[in-house]
């Protein structure tokens, strides 16, 4: 299974595109900025999108992207998401004002795109992928994602969380290859973390402190904001000499970067 990071910031800047992953070819995990430096081609053979919530910077390609390719496509793209996610879509972005209706657009019959409900431990299999719904806590309804090929290693996503005993107990019982998982501010804003329902530094420290130390894997953080990230990446470097921070230091913790691939 090939994972393409697309895009990975909290916000735009030269050379930050937001929140967005493709999955082998034709499997899109959010569809942040980082959709738009995709080829024609390569965005005609999405097939697929599961977003993890309806915020701007997990969608904001996802209207053009569909305007681009909808010429070449022969069937639907299929949205996954949640039940209010996809409420939300059709309110406030497919409403004939901000964007077209894509779900009747060119027909009822046979529209651009067709959503999916997803339900929180929902498993949805195509082909070889698994991609399964997880627990998440946000703002707004929001899910997390694990994806594996041929019950391979899990590629984890935590999706915009913050504190989530849930996640953690799904997560423990997995087979994990790579955990990405965000933290959106650092320490001096935790306030605004905590408002926001998103991670700083130390509440990270004490959410990786739940994964079972016999269950080791790579950890990349996500969704830091252009202007935070080298603070926040050197509060995670402080782990070491944090007490708060406990068996979280043990763990192998790497930024996320656009462009990277991986495969498990």
């Amino acid at each position: 299974m090939k994972v393409r990071v697309l895009g990975c910031s909290g916000a735009i800047a030269q050379n930050c595109r937001t929140t967005s992953f493709l999955i082998n070819d034709s499997v899109l995990i959010d569809a942040g900025t980082g959709v738009g430096d995709l080829t024609l081609e390569e965005m005609s053979a999405i097939d697929h999108v599961f977003l993890t919530h309806s915020h701007l910077d997990h969608i904001a390609a996802l209207p053009l992207m569909l305007d681009a390719v909808a010429s070449q496509r022969k069937s639907p793209l299929t949205l996954h998401a949640l039940d209010a996610t996809l409420g939300s879509l059709k309110i406030h972005i497919f409403n004939d004002v901000i964007w077209p209706d894509f779900t009747v657009l060119p027909s009822v019959v046979s529209p651009f795109i067709k959503f999916s409900p997803i339900c929180i431990g929902e498993i949805k299999e195509l082909g070889v992928l698994r991609v399964e719904a997880l627990p998440a806590i946000h703002s707004v309804p929001a899910v997390g994602y694990a994806v594996s090929s041929s019950g391979g290693l899990n590629w984890v996503f935590t999706g915009d969380t913050t504190h989530n005993p849930a996640l953690w107990v799904r997560v423990n019982q997995m087979k994990v290859g790579m955990l990405v998982i965000e933290t959106a501010f650092s320490n001096r804003e935790s306030g605004l973390a905590l408002r926001s329902n998103h991670l700083a530094p130390e509440m990270l420290a004490n959410e990786l402190s739940n994964i079972n130390s016999d269950n080791r894997y790579p950890i990349y953080i996500t969704h830091t904001k252009p202007a935070e990230t080298d603070l926040i990446m050197s509060e995670i470097a402080m782990f070491e000499h944090s007490t708060v921070a406990g068996a979280a230091s043990e763990h192998d913790i790497r930024w996320l970067c656009a462009g990277q691939e991986f495969i498990l």
